[in-house]
């Protein structure tokens, strides 16, 4: 087996030129943890807040990358033989220890998901952060099918597939986009109604408004949002990308009587808790139910310039990394 693996290190905080590929160790498998030969790997924002330094916990330098699929290189669980497709996500990966921007990763066993798939890597490295926070907000949100779900953030990798997932569930969806090119795309993901967000309160085509909300946008629509849901609905938050923290917040005042706010976290869906949860969203991808929302795929060498890609907003749906050199 080789001694040396190429990877993406993030040096240093800073902007994407700060990600520079190296030659590294390929890491030593130690006991309770296994090494995965990395097939492909999701890009993640909060993979660009850690390189922009706003992870104070993240010591530079560091493989970033919060998930990963791939296949048992070497292993130390009994379960899992080598050669058996996986999946990992969160877990601190990429932020106390090397995460998936690399050809190999060293993982706890605790965090690997076995996977039966004929899907190809650069789909299946799409879904599972994406796919498994969407399914999460989703059934935190406790949507039935005939319902309606607004979603904000709609051309995010998670508001895509949330899209998906709702559609293939029967519930009529209204999305929000700042960019009217992309409204094809939604549509494409099965939105029925595609609002311009031009920075104020959406105007929904439903009278009484959504008797759900998945904000993704997070801190500086959460509020809005538990004003535009129906009384009794559901605002779900399983995004940042407006932040972290809501400055000033009066539950009291801000949550109308009987409205319910609740949150996703996919760190909840790690290891076994989302192994068969995964599996079902693998099998409505195969089936069609599903769509995996690929933006681009590309290399290890081009990481750099895929996290400008995603800084500028351009990605419509999950941007994915092929880490493995062509032979």
């Amino acid at each position: 087996m080789r001694t040396t693996m190429r990877a993406a290190v993030c040096v240093r905080a800073g902007g994407p030129e700060v990600l520079e590929i190296r030659e590294l160790p390929v890491p030593a498998v130690r006991d309770g943890w296994s090494l995965v030969r990395v097939m492909g790997a999701g890009l993640n924002r909060s993979e660009l807040r850690t390189r922009q330094g706003h992870s104070p916990s993240v010591r530079f330098p560091r493989v970033l990358g919060i998930e990963c699929v791939g296949t048992m290189a070497v292993s130390t669980d009994p379960s899992l033989p080598e050669g058996t497709t996986v999946a990992a996500v969160m877990g601190q990966m990429g932020r106390e220890f090397d995460g998936g921007y690399a050809e190999y990763v060293l993982l706890p066993n605790t965090l690997l998901m076995p996977v039966t798939t004929t899907l190809p890597w650069e789909v299946l490295a799409a879904l599972p952060e994406t796919y498994l926070t969407a399914q999460g907000a989703f059934d935190a949100l406790g949507i039935r099918p005939g319902e309606r779900l607004l979603i904000r953030g709609g051309t995010s990798s998670v508001g895509m597939a949330a899209a998906s997932i709702a559609h293939g569930h029967g519930v009529e969806i209204a999305a929000t986009t700042r960019r009217p090119e992309k409204a094809g795309a939604l549509t494409a993901a099965g939105v029925d109604h595609v609002l311009l967000d031009d920075g104020a309160s959406p105007r929904t085509p439903w009278p009484a408004g959504p008797s759900h909300v998945l904000d993704l946008v997070g801190t500086s629509t959460v509020v809005d949002s538990l004003r535009l849901v129906c009384r009794g609905g559901t605002v779900c938050v399983a995004g940042s990308l407006s932040g972290w923290l809501i400055r000033d917040f009066e539950p009291i005042a801000m949550i109308p009587s009987g409205t319910r706010l609740t949150a996703f976290h996919s760190d909840d869906a790690k290891g076994s808790a989302g192994a068969a949860v995964l599996q079902r969203v693998v099998h409505n991808v195969e089936a069609g139910i599903y769509q995996p929302n690929v933006d681009r795929v590309c290399g290890l060498d081009d990481v750099a310039a895929a996290h400008r890609h995603m800084e500028d907003n351009q990605a419509t749906g999950k941007v994915v990394i092929l880490p493995q050199s062509p032979s």
